[in-house]
């Protein structure tokens, strides 16, 4: 580390800059950057290089190249759509290309087309003049300027709403600069005519006016937002450099130069807890960091230079240098600033006096811990080793931290562990081979995750599992996301037949949790690869997963096995509905009956839904059953007149006859016969009897009194006997019509015989008329009777005549008369005597 401070140039009195050499670059480039459209992506991401961009002929072909952050090619194509007036990154870093007719191509990292969008008629009409990309945290944004001096934003690209901003009174040419601001959640467009700034948001077209300028700025011909949208710089043709906050009402600073002619980029340099923020401005030959007041930091340019705003910083490449300007952390400059006393200072040089085993580590620690800073040396270690690129400085450091942790009580080792795991990320991802040069702020922005991303899209899967097995992420944050994504890429190699490819993912993958087949498998049959994709998802064990995707492959035969044998009839439903619109009528019925499960669900579906599928499928399989079943259910379903509806019988009735059902054929018949009798009731008697059942029917009209018709039904219907004296009896009494049921009861022997008078008699609270019927009864239940109407002395007659002494005791007990009580215990006792 000698010599360590060479390299820092200060700005003001606090703050120092240094640039690091990221790489030296290997795309052996012979143009000039200014004679290419350049565009790198942020947090270290690909540079992506039109060249030859001055040809505007349309049978020019330029190359369209995609480089790593360290110069290595990683594709090319040559560009044969019309000509691109610029070039950006989005946040997923997919390219896009802003063509002059307002039509935007996205391009992944390895020149493969993803898709097309539009800025719509109006920039097609007027062309693009300028165009810029913009980050904000709805997502990427476009921002078009177009022929007729009108602006067209999209915020979102993946979510495309186009807004086209109101006009500037008076504009007749292009805006001499102009910038994408964001405030307050809303995204505008800042430009500047001459001595002029304008602001244009979704309605209003406002002039502004920029706190603390010098009234002799002069006109604007630069103007630059920083990385986090919060700092703006514009540079005027004086010279002028103004430096405030994007929301326009606060200045920052501002810096007088002594070039007048505009630089060709300016970028703000500028961290968290920046001590002096600052702008960089980039000539042909010259880069100035200006800061706040009057200082700034020169650096001469032996090449034409693109700069790359960046957080924390910014990068700085050339055709042979890839380098990092920022601000020194507080934490470097305490401890590496000549003659420093600072702890961490102490700490490092403590470390290296141990290892040279001198007693002069001891001093240094004693001074420390006799200030009770040796908790804040270890933090400033660790904290100076983050924003080390060289590994070897890194060590340096955390040894230092590592040595004076053990001389501190109850140190949380926490922040040591995570910084020397996130440094070992870093240096291995900044590799030349790799090229993602992240800072350790970068880092952990981006999150590891999002970093995993990057690497698994550079197809880097090895070193993103390296990483996840470091860091030991769980299998679905990491590796099975990884191993997917390797999965996806290998269908799209032709160079292996299925079989190999599919095999060649299954072992490497197997049952790995997260891992989803179907996935890989629809990846493949976007590669064309229909076979490839029906082998991988026989290795996918969930059939909801599979079914779709067959379906989409027009497998359907296929698709309705794999349901079938999934148990799940939802999804069974769900092939066999796609078949029925996919297939014709005949070749889906074919398919149906290769499959009896399915059949019968689709029956069961049409029952509900479909009446004349269903009987067309009875008549396909010639089930005169079903048919018959299907006749009498639309009898009663789908007629509304009778005589449709005893048609339908008839037809149940001639396909029981079919289907040599005697027993349904003439209970079908019966109900026709009952049918056309009901209509002549309500006929005669004006009175609903349709739809009755005949036990309904000869009830109602047994309560109506037309006696003479309910016996003719009686007889008709040959009701049985007993059905039939219940039936009339229940519907007299209900009538109230007791001399009719007398008269009955006399008319011949009850079959059923005369208890249920007595019973029918009391339910009806008629106690008169059930003691004429409890004499009639049978011997062996006229006790019963007696008790029902409350005779309890003809009940103990009927018992002591039957000599029954279980009657005798069920008559006692409810027995209140001490005449029929010894009347009853002398027939007992006489009863025992014997």
């Amino acid at each position: 580390m000698d010599c360590y401070t060479a390299n820092w140039d200060p700005l003001g009195e606090a703050a120092y800059y240094r640039k690091l050499d990221l790489y030296s670059m290997g795309w052996n480039l012979k143009e000039d950057l200014q004679d290419c459209l350049v565009a790198a992506a942020p947090y270290g991401g690909p540079i992506a290089l039109l060249k030859n961009r001055k040809e505007k002929s349309p049978s020019s072909r330029p190359p369209l190249e995609i480089y790593t952050a360290s110069g290595v090619l990683l594709a090319s194509i040559l560009w044969k759509n019309s000509p691109v007036v610029h070039l950006g990154w989005t946040t997923s870093e997919d390219l896009l290309c802003v063509q002059e007719d307002g039509s935007v191509l996205v391009y992944s990292i390895f020149c493969e087309f993803k898709k097309c969008f539009s800025m719509g008629n109006e920039v097609l009409q007027n062309r693009v003049l300028e165009a810029k990309v913009f980050h904000t945290e709805y997502g990427t944004g476009v921002a078009i300027l177009t022929g007729a001096h009108r602006f067209t934003m999209t915020t979102n690209v993946a979510d495309l709403k186009l807004r086209r901003l109101p006009e500037v009174p008076g504009l007749q040419k292009p805006p001499s600069c102009w910038t994408v601001l964001c405030q307050d959640r809303v995204t505008i467009v800042l430009l500047a005519v001459g001595q002029d700034l304008y602001l244009l948001d979704n309605t209003t077209c406002s002039l502004v006016t920029l706190p603390g300028l010098s009234p002799n700025a002069g006109s604007y011909l630069r103007m630059a937002v920083s990385f986090n949208y919060r700092f703006l710089a514009l540079f005027t043709d004086t010279g002028y450099l103004w430096m405030g906050r994007s929301h326009l009402k606060e200045k920052l600073g501002e810096f007088n130069c002594e070039f007048r002619n505009p630089p060709k980029q300016m970028a703000w340099c500028t961290r968290s807890h920046s001590k002096q923020r600052a702008v960089v401005l980039a000539w042909d030959r010259r880069l100035l960091v200006a800061g706040h007041g009057d200082q700034c930091i020169q650096y001469p340019l032996d090449e034409d230079s693109y700069l790359v705003p960046e957080l924390g910083g910014v990068r700085i490449f050339s055709r042979s240098t890839h380098e990092f300007l920022h601000e020194i952390p507080e934490a470097s400059q305490e401890i590496f600033r000549i003659a420093s006393m600072a702890p961490g200072a102490l700490l490092l040089e403590a470390q290296k006096e141990y290892e040279k085993e001198s007693q002069k580590a001891d001093e240094y620690l004693r001074e420390i811990k006799d200030q009770n800073l040796l908790p804040e040396a270890v933090r400033q270690c660790i904290e100076a080793a983050s924003y080390e690129q060289e590994p070897e400085i890194q060590k340096s450091l955390l040894r230092a931290a590592s040595f004076g942790k053990c001389f501190v009580d109850k140190f949380a080792p926490e922040s040591f562990v995570e910084t020397c795991r996130d440094l070992r990320v870093l240096n291995a991802i900044r590799d030349y081979q790799i090229g993602i040069p992240l800072s350790f702020d970068q880092y952990r922005q981006l999150t590891t995750e999002v970093l995993l991303d990057r690497l698994v899209l550079r197809r880097l899967y090895p070193v993103a599992i390296k990483i996840c097995e470091y860091l030991r992420l769980s299998e679905f944050q990491g590796i099975s996301r990884i191993l997917a994504h390797w999965a996806c890429y290998k269908v799209q190699q032709k160079d292996k037949s299925d079989e190999e490819v599919a095999q060649a993912i299954n072992q490497k993958l197997g049952d790995t949790p997260g891992i989803s087949y179907s996935e890989i498998a629809a990846r493949a049959y976007d590669c064309g690869r229909t076979e490839l994709a029906i082998k991988l998802l026989e290795y996918e064990p969930r059939s909801g997963k599979q079914v779709p995707l067959l379906l989409k492959m027009k497998r359907s035969q296929l698709a309705l096995s794999k349901a079938i044998e999934s148990g799940d009839t939802d999804l069974v439903y769900t092939v066999i509905l796609h078949l029925k619109n996919e297939l014709n009528r005949g070749a889906f019925f074919m398919t149906l009956q290769n499959q009896p499960v399915a059949m019968s669900l689709y029956r069961q579906f049409c029952k509900h839904q479909e009446l004349d599928t269903l009987k067309d499928l009875y008549n396909q399989d010639d089930d005169h059953q079903e048919l018959g079943n299907f006749h009498v259910r639309s009898s009663y379903v789908n007629e509304k007149r009778i005589e449709g509806r005893v048609a339908s019988l008839q037809n149940a009735v001639d396909e029981y006859y079919k289907a040599k059902n005697e027993f349904a054929a003439k209970a079908t018949e019966d109900q026709i016969k009952l049918l056309r009798i009901q209509r002549r009731l309500q006929d005669d008697f004006d009175k609903p009897y349709l739809d009755y059942s005949l036990h309904d029917t000869v009830y109602n009209l047994i309560l109506e009194g037309n006696h003479k018709r309910a016996e003719q039904l009686y007889r008709d219907f040959k009701i049985p006997d007993k059905r039939f004296w219940w039936l009339k009896i229940n519907a007299l009494a209900e009538q109230g019509d007791w001399e009719e049921m007398e008269k009955f009861s006399k008319s011949k022997k009850s079959p059923i015989g005369y208890l249920p008078f007595v019973e029918i008699c009391m339910k009806h609270h008629n106690r008169h008329e059930a003691r004429k019927f409890a004499p009639r009864v049978a011997p062996e239940q006229r006790v019963k009777a007696f008790l029902l109407v409350g005779d309890l002395n003809q009940a103990a007659d009927a018992a002591i005549e039957r000599k029954n002494e279980t009657e005798m005791s069920l008559v006692l007990s409810k027995c209140n008369d001490t005449a029929v009580a010894a009347k009853i215990n002398h027939a007992k006792a006489q009863l025992g005597k014997k």
